[in-house]
Formats: structure tokens, C-alpha cells, sequence
């Protein structure tokens, strides 16, 4: 049985532009390291940001379920999970659906 999501959680992790991109280049390349995340947004995004700020980003994206952590070594991997967003469009957004007048 899926884990329910916390509503709340999921949309405001995905209400800040910047956590949008992060989620963006996990989709593209899943399981990236801080360092790699960082570089991409500075190198291809033009996005200035401490890696401290970025590593809060990541925390409230883990903490809504929408990212997932594997660690190797001494090296923290991140890692897309879908299900949140997923449940939440499946249970939330479905209801303002516009239906089809006959």
C-alpha cells in the first residue's frame, strides 16, 4: 500500500523555482552528489547559490518525499521519486478537472 503524502509538504517544495531546477536535473540524470547539482546550476542554469542554500533546497524537497538519499562512502546521492507529485496530481488536482458538457 502507498504512503500517503502530506499535501502541504509536496506544494511547497514545489512552489520555489529553484527546487523546480533541481527536481528538472534529477529528472535528466537521477542520483547526483551535492557537488554535481551545484555545478550544473552555476554552469548551465546561471543560478549563484551557496551549496549550504542548495543542501536546504534538497532537505525540503527529501523531507515532502520527492527526493530520495543513498549514501556511498562519504557521499550523498540524490535521487527523483516521483510519487509524491504523482499522488498528489492523482488525488488533489483531478478534482478541478473540467468536465466535458454533453
Amino acid at each position: 500500500m502507498p504512503q500517503i503524502v502530506d499535501v502541504d509538504l509536496v506544494l511547497r517544495a514545489l512552489a520555489d523555482p529553484i527546487r523546480r531546477l533541481i527536481l528538472d536535473l534529477l529528472l535528466d540524470r537521477n542520483g547526483q552528489s551535492l557537488f554535481d547539482i551545484c555545478g550544473q546550476l552555476s554552469e548551465n542554469h546561471n543560478v549563484s547559490l551557496s551549496r549550504q542554500a542548495i543542501s536546504k533546497h534538497l532537505n525540503v524537497l527529501e523531507a515532502a518525499g520527492i527526493v530520495a538519499v543513498q549514501w556511498h562512502g562519504r557521499t550523498k546521492f540524490h535521487f527523483l521519486d516521483p510519487a509524491p507529485i504523482r499522488q498528489v496530481g492523482e488525488c488533489w488536482f483531478k478534482k478541478f478537472e473540467i468536465q466535458d458538457s454533453k
